[in-house]
């Protein structure tokens, strides 16, 4: 088969992250041939911008700003890693990818959907994963584990991205899931308000159907 793009998305705190690391093993240990990568950052370039764009300092961003620093990236790591990774036939593990944007720069900063689309064209050419892998949580539990001890003592701890009301968490979840609702065949909605590894069968299984694993 050939090589997939497949993203990995949602709140922060869903467990996206984590689940993408083990994806990558599972499928390195199966013999497959996958690249993990993220967003915004993959580049140089980009992990510059990511530098500027979490950097607790920069509190004040005018939301086309950001929007624009975040599409630079993504345009330079579609570039310079996806689409040749895809090309040698390596699929791609993705955290994140132009669906935040759609539901993250909307709900923080008040841009309209069809701004950020007509960005996405300009920047990517509507370029849409393969197969989008979407962890979804009440925004309760979400806004919880991204306050969380843990949260503040991985490497950076909190970023300017992190001091949101359980308001915005809400709206997050909104925009995530009326993309979902938009593009059903290629969203795969996960449960990730449980254990760790009743997420992870969640997502074994997802990834076994789409990857032909076991047929």
């Amino acid at each position: 088969m050939s090589a997939l793009f497949i993203t990995f998305e949602g709140p922060d705190g869903s467990g996206k992250s984590t689940h993408l690391r083990r994806a990558d093993r599972w499928m390195q240990h199966l013999g497959l041939e996958v690249r993990c990568t993220k967003e915004p950052g993959g580049t140089p370039l980009g992990e510059g911008i990511r530098k500027l764009f979490l950097d607790p300092r920069l509190s004040v961003f005018d939301g086309k700003v950001e929007a624009l620093l975040i599409f630079a990236s993504r345009r330079q790591h579609l570039e310079e890693v996806i689409e040749p990774t895809l090309a040698e036939g390596c699929h791609v593990l993705c955290d994140r990818f132009t669906d935040s944007s759609l539901a993250y720069q909307g709900a923080r900063r008040g841009l309209s959907l069809d701004w950020v689309e007509e960005l996405d064209r300009l920047a990517t050419a509507g370029r849409r994963p393969d197969r989008t892998l979407l962890f979804d949580l009440p925004p309760e539990a979400a806004f919880a584990r991204g306050r969380s001890a843990t949260r503040r003592e991985q490497p950076g701890g909190l970023n300017r991205l992190d001091d949101e009301d359980l308001a915005f968490y809400r709206r997050v979840r909104e925009g995530y899931l009326a993309l979902a609702e938009r593009e059903p065949q290629r969203f795969y909605l996960i449960d990730s308000s449980g254990e760790v590894d009743q997420t992870w069968r969640q997502v074994k299984r997802i990834l076994s159907d789409v990857l032909g694993i076991g047929r």
